[in-house]
């Protein structure tokens, strides 16, 4: 009997929320959509490619771009087929396993980019508090071992949550907020006892955005102090200088989901549409933002890019 019971759920669809009373105009709308996806695809191949194959950039501070690059790339993947698919009309449901699939990879891209920014501020850190101990902390094993780390935190600790969402009794409308599947918005769907995917997935949110958050913050607050210490104005302006992209990044990361979770907290009343707004901002905006932050901010990409076209051109 519970063989059965699992084959139903697993064979359940839910319905995906495009843009509710704009449907007539899903052909228009997916001009712009299909524009920020190819920019987040060649933007982030683009960072990833001079990075590659640009020798003066094999850097500590570019490994861990190239990681944030590589994490938007594949954030884009990952919603990309129902986002689009719903606008060109070829996708209006999804089933349970593969929701499930979907909202595994989203939140895990998330918690993997949340540590990546970590991970880069703490490379800020050494190298303006501890500028002269750089490379000999920042070593390839160690940048290694960081990136192995990085991976196994934002996969290796989900699974428990996601699993459990194959295994619940869904009796209420399968109707999901959103063009993508989260986890959030499945067990709202659950008759089932959800005591365990709440408690555990708030532990999640804590140990990986808000710990990360915090420690983002002191870190800047270190770094701070250490360039107040620093007698030569220009030289303070310079160090800060190297911090701009960084900030940018992670403003652009964590504003959106705090947006968010403001939003399906205290937003009931609001407009689906405000909903499906702020769901879309926080899939696509960091992965867009990201390599035009780093492309403009950052002289040695800039150089290196400005060069690659320069030399096409010719």
């Amino acid at each position: 009997m519970s063989a059965v019971s699992n084959s139903n759920f697993s064979s359940s669809r839910f319905t995906l929320t495009g843009f509710p009373g704009l449907e007539v105009d899903y052909p228009w709308l997916s001009i712009p959509f299909s524009s920020i996806y190819a920019v987040v695809f060649l933007g982030n191949c683009m960072v990833l490619h001079v990075i590659r194959t640009e020798p003066s950039l094999h850097q500590p501070m570019f490994y861990f771009l190239a990681m944030l690059a590589l994490t938007d790339l594949c954030m884009g993947l990952s919603t990309m087929y129902t986002v689009l698919g719903i606008l060109w009309g070829l996708v209006q449901d999804i089933s349970l396993d593969s929701c499930i699939a979907q909202s595994y990879f989203i939140h895990g891209l998330s918690f993997m980019e949340s540590s990546v920014l970590l991970a880069m501020a703490f490379d800020r850190y050494i190298a303006i508090c501890n500028p002269l101990r750089y490379s000999s902390i920042l070593t390839n094993g160690r940048i290694m071992k960081i990136g192995v780390t990085i991976l196994c935190r934002s996969s290796l600790l989900i699974p428990p949550v996601i699993i459990r969402l194959r295994f619940l009794n869904y009796c209420r409308p399968h109707i999901l907020s959103h063009s993508f599947c989260l986890h959030q918005d499945l067990i709202r769907m659950a008759c089932s006892d959800i005591r365990f995917n709440y408690i555990y997935g708030l532990a999640l949110v804590i140990s990986n955005l808000l710990l990360d958050a915090v420690l983002i913050l002191i870190s800047y607050i270190m770094i701070l102090y250490a360039v107040l210490a620093i007698a030569s104005r220009e030289e303070r302006i310079k160090s800060l200088q190297t911090c701009v992209s960084h900030i940018c990044a992670v403003l652009v990361f964590y504003v959106p989901i705090i947006g968010l979770t403001m939003v399906h907290r205290f937003g009931k009343h609001l407009s689906p549409m405000v909903h499906v707004l702020m769901g879309n901002i926080y899939i696509l905006f960091p992965p867009l933002m990201n390599p035009i932050i780093y492309s403009i901010k950052t002289q040695q990409i800039r150089k290196r890019i400005q060069r690659l076209f320069y030399l096409k051109g010719i």
